[in-house]
């Protein structure tokens, strides 16, 4: 199984236990391991849209992403990402 499969069957098993705890409406995965270039040492590219604004449940989300996942996870708000830069990954994006 491939490190992108990985990751996203992860994702998907904990799907419900995150979207009980976070006001989370969409969840994907971008980056290298979207385009299944990462290495070992890589971090997780994690696009997240929240149904409002959020304080400190982002920085619980990402340590709770890095311990489910064993990696470092670069967290990205939708909100909080210019667009330019959101059309630049729109393509890589894998919801899960």
């Amino acid at each position: 199984m491939s490190y992108q499969l990985e990751v996203l069957e992860i994702l998907k098993d904990v799907k419900p236990i995150l979207l009980s705890k976070y006001p989370i409406k969409k969840i994907a995965v971008f980056g290298s391991v979207s385009r299944k270039e990462d290495e070992e040492n890589s971090d997780i590219d994690i696009l997240v849209e929240f149904d409002h604004s959020v304080g400190m449940e982002f920085i619980h989300l990402c340590y709770e992403l890095e311990n489910l996942l064993k990696r470092k996870v670069d967290l990205v708000s939708r909100n909080g990402i210019k667009e330019k830069y959101f059309k630049e990954i729109e393509s890589e994006l894998i919801y899960v």
